[in-house]
């Protein structure tokens, strides 16, 4: 027998030329698949329509399932779900033993819970008022406890330890749990969020997991929403690539990232999860606290965010494991023979779900169970106490344990945890659900009360009493039972977390020898210097101690900086090798990829290969392996657009080079306004860590580098001692706590795609002043009119030839100064000018840039590719008339001396500024400023000199 009708919902029927019928299965599943026996297919189709009849949806649905799941146990390649109901994805009888003692670790859980809620409430005590979160935690503590007494591996455990991102805002209950450890003392949990006044620094804690202010305690920077996902799969691959490249072994570490619901509405917590399951990440498992709230109101009110994440992990490629309801609800599950109650939970949308939890259990009954006759008989033999009771799968040890020990034997995949949990669970009613619970720090004397008889806290009604301001912190005592097996379960797993080591030695870094082709110059031939950078690079690549150590990390612009060379002889990073062949396999600079490589090729993904840079650059304390990352990328897709994930870089104390290659706003010919960079160099100088450098000359990147490396990597500090007197820069503060030494600083570099003839290195080369930011770098001749520019990066060939003009054409003989970092003389000076605030009957000494220029005679004129506030910086400690010249304003396509031109940071432009200067200084006649802008037409775009032939092009 076979069907009549011609089309269906979910596809159509039509004759194949043999007279045989093809069934095009729409929707996803397959299409085009021949119907190879028509007659099989009718009859199972048939048997389907008549179960159908015969037994209803349910049945049917819970069969195609069943035959879904068998498929996939046999290997028949079939698109997968991506949802499922809104149940467990673990069926109860498929759950291992829990194999702790759940009464004993609720016990400590309970002490943990308090800990963390009174910390915050006393830091609310009159004259602090410091702020604070308390219901993240409470909503989560289960899901980290489990992980804590059975899961995370410490740094003393065999395999090398995990890394754990925790939640920002769950902070509380870890420092809780710290307390209880004795690894805090009372006096350190009442200075939470006073880290200079209760103490001095380093005495209080910070609000959130903040390695820079901590760190011996945290390990990853995760408050800013959307970095922790990212910088979690970033971890687990360069986990992999240690272990493939043999530097380190890393096949029993894992990474595991504590996450919000709310948080994933961040475009960075979702956008890079492909790349997790491209690579095949097993190491890695996210745990998705589902307290179906933000911080202000529902996630998804209207609907259901579970599902949601479900769907959009599941078709990404990743394992996801659901933990909806706790074992109360496995009877009531398993007596829902017709699906009525999974119907239920199916439907309601996640507001209502929240409504639920900030009432009663009489009012779950009327309005959930109420909302189906069969599932209000379901539950007609419980109390309104035991429907209040049932609990959501993140506060049930034994579900969370399974999931867990789940995601860890899962192999080929990463791993989702999506755990339904209620935020301020356990606060009590006044917490529990509320849309304000986000922001409540503070408890009146009935919550606490509340809070402590939910807790079982041994605590009085008249110890509260005493100071509600004040309620007692509570420990049994380190010889408790309970803290005995809570602190006997972290020597099983390898000691404390969290916790941030550094075990690592300075490196033996290369000598004068890896350097000197840079210090050379390029004779006569114009490079520009992102090659003299790439050349610099090759050598310490053949140094046999750092040059295994030197990690590229490219956004696909390796071509455009000229590092196409690297493609055959360092590889690209990839997992599984190169499984087909290049287009330009016969090439000598073929592209190639291989499970040793060792550049990091990111495709078009700055956000990414930022979270690649903090990986790499702090594998010195993760690790314990210091390594080099060479981040290079369009300078203007830099600080601006991941601004955020570099500052997260600092905060974890991330070492390594930050190259902006087709720097400035005048050299990127033809590419425009999105492309043009003329104020990295201003966003970089608010980075407290960044190092930010912009040379003009290869023989300057080779004197920079080096002292980088010597900074970083060497042990060695900076010479300027400018640091201290900014707060949480301090070297020593930091350095002090391990062997490893040198400074938690990075280094930006800008170069240039613009080629121009790079100069020999000076004898008698003021290298200290090059690396404090400025030096002269060519004096003018003897005469009384004399003027000074200072000019940093590719406008040093305008201020050379402004310096002839001058000389030749209006008899002013000026010295050229090469300003290499406006941000380091500012530091400097900065420093010098705090301290003068603070101890006004001391001389800190002139700030550099004023002793350098003291003696200087005439104007000084500042130019450079950039917009004028960079300059700016250090306008207040110039001993002198000071004009400023820059690229203020949008970008746009145009030749080189054009663009200059209508920016006015040519060489005319730069004359007519000095002869400004000198006549404000009543040293000549304003009319002569007036009559070289008039002979140079500065103010006419087509009088701007023609770009000499070799150097207009716009690539490395």
């Amino acid at each position: 027998m076979h069907p009549t009708s011609s089309n269906s919902a979910n596809g159509s029927t039509r004759k194949s030329p043999a007279g045989g019928r093809v069934r095009v299965i729409r929707e996803g599943v397959a299409s085009y698949l021949p119907d190879i026996d028509p007659e099989e297919t009718s009859e199972w189709l048939d048997s389907f329509d008549e179960m159908l009849t015969r037994e209803g949806p349910g049945r049917a649905r819970y069969l195609m399932l069943r035959l879904l799941e068998r498929a996939g146990e046999r290997h028949v390649a079939i698109p997968a779900l991506t949802s499922t109901d809104y149940v467990n994805t673990i069926p109860t009888e498929n759950e291992p033993w829990f194999p702790g003692d759940e009464e004993v670790e609720r016990r400590y859980r309970a002490y943990i819970r308090w800990n963390a809620a009174i910390m915050v409430h006393r830091a609310q005590r009159p004259g602090i008022g410091v702020g604070g979160h308390i219901s993240t935690y409470a909503s989560s503590s289960a899901l980290y406890e489990v992980g804590f007494n059975h899961f995370f591996r410490g740094k003393d455990h065999p395999g090398g330890g995990d890394q754990i991102f925790i939640q920002g805002h769950a902070s509380p209950g870890v420092y809780a749990r710290a307390f209880l450890e004795g690894r805090l003392t009372e006096d350190q949990m009442d200075g939470f969020r006073q880290e200079y006044s209760h103490g001095g620094p380093g005495a209080g804690l910070s609000s959130y997991p903040h390695p820079r202010l901590m760190p011996d305690f945290w390990e990853f920077p995760t408050v800013s929403m959307g970095l922790g996902p990212m910088n979690a799969i970033y971890q687990a691959r360069f986990n992999h690539y240690l272990h493939d490249r043999g530097l380190k072994d890393t096949s029993d570490q894992h990474v595991w990232a504590f996450l919000g619901d709310g948080e994933m509405d961040e475009p960075e917590s979702r956008g890079l999860i492909q790349v997790a399951a491209n690579e095949g990440l097993d190491n890695l498992t996210f745990v998705i606290n589902c307290n179906l709230q933000r911080l202000d109101g529902p996630v998804r009110g209207n609907g259901k965010i579970i599902q949601e994440l479900e769907s959009f992990f599941r078709g990404a490629g990743w394992n996801v494991i659901k933990v909806v309801w706790g074992r109360e609800w496995d009877a009531l599950l398993q007596a829902d023979r017709d699906g009525a109650l999974v119907n239920l939970m199916n439907t309601t949308p996640d507001g209502d779900y929240q409504t639920y939890k900030a009432n009663d259990g009489a009012y779950v009954r009327e309005h959930f169970f109420g909302r189906d006759p069969r599932t209000k008989e379901l539950v007609k033999g419980l109390s309104d106490s035991e429907v209040w009771n049932l609990k959501r799968g993140g506060h049930d040890y034994r579900k969370i344990y399974a999931a867990y020990a789940a995601a860890m034997a899962h192999k080929g995949q990463p791993t989702v945890i999506l755990a339904k949990t209620i935020k301020g669970y356990g606060l009590g009613k006044h917490f529990e659900a509320r849309n304000a619970t986000h922001q409540m720090k503070k408890m009146t004397l009935d919550d606490l009360k509340a809070f402590r008889d939910l807790q079982r806290i041994p605590i009085t009604d008249a110890e509260l009493e005493a100071n509600p301001y004040l309620p007692p912190y509570y420990t049994p005592g380190k010889d408790a039972p309970e803290i005995q097996y809570m602190l006997d379960r972290r020597r099983q797993l390898g000691g404390y977390l969290p916790e941030r080591r550094t075990m690592s030695k300075p490196l033996a870094l290369p000598g004068d020898e890896a350097y000197r082709s840079v210090r050379k110059g390029s004779g006569k031939q114009p490079v520009a210097t992102t090659m003299a950078f790439v050349r610099l690079m090759k050598e310490l690549l053949r140094d046999k101690e750092i040059g295994k150590r030197i990690v590229p990390i490219i956004p696909d612009e390796a071509r455009t900086f000229g590092m196409d060379s690297w493609f055959p002889s360092l590889k690209i990073y990839n997992r599984n090798g190169q499984l087909y062949t290049s287009v330009d396999a016969e090439l000598m600079l073929a592209y190639k990829e291989s499970s040793v490589g060792q550049i990091l090729h990111e495709g078009i993904n700055e956000a990414g290969s930022t979270s690649s840079f903090t990986a790499v650059g702090t594998s010195y304390a993760t690790h314990g392996e210091p390594m080099i990352p060479l981040y290079i990328f369009y300078s203007m897709f830099g600080f601006q657009r991941t601004g955020d994930g570099l500052w997260a870089a600092a905060d974890q104390m991330a070492r390594g080079f930050v190259l902006g290659a087709t720097a400035g706003r005048t050299t990127l010919t033809g590419e425009g306004l999105q492309h043009n960079d003329g104020h990295s160099l201003l966003l970089a100088s608010t980075n407290p860590a960044c190092v930010a450098y912009d040379p003009a000359f290869s023989f300057e990147i080779a004197h920079i580098v080096r002292d980088g490396m010597r900074r970083m990597y060497g042990g060695g500090l900076s010479q300027g001692g400018y640091q201290e007197a900014l707060p949480g820069t301090d070297p020593e503060s930091h350095s002090a706590h391990h062997e490893f030494g040198g400074e938690d600083i990075f280094y930006y570099i800008t170069l240039y795609n613009e080629p121009y003839v790079q100069p020999a290195e000076p004898e008698n080369l003021d290298v200290q002043g090059l690396l404090k930011g400025i030096y002269r770098y060519k004096q003018g001749g003897a005469g009384d009119l004399r003027a000074n520019i200072l000019v940093a990066g590719v406008t040093m060939p305008d201020g050379l030839r402004a310096q002839e003009m001058l000389a030749e054409e209006w008899g002013v003989q000026a010295d050229v100064y090469s300003v290499t970092s406006w941000g380091e003389l500012r530091k400097e000076a900065l420093a010098k000018e705090i301290a003068k605030l603070r101890h006004p009957d001391q001389d800190p000494g002139q700030p550099y840039i004023t002793e350098l220029l003291s003696q200087a005679q005439g104007p000084f004129v500042a130019a450079s590719d950039w917009i004028r506030a960079v300059p700016d910086q250090i306008r207040q400690w110039v001993p002198g008339e000071y004009i400023t010249l820059g690229t203020d304003g949008f970008g746009f396509s145009d030749t080189r001396p054009a663009a200059r031109r209508v920016f006015n940071v040519d060489a005319a432009s730069i004359v007519v500024a000095a002869l400004q200067g000198l006549a404000a200084q009543g040293k000549i006649a304003p009319a002569t400023a007036a009559e070289a802008a008039r002979r140079y037409a500065i103010d006419d775009v087509n009088a701007a000199p023609k770009a000499a032939p070799g150097t207009e092009g716009g690539d490395a």
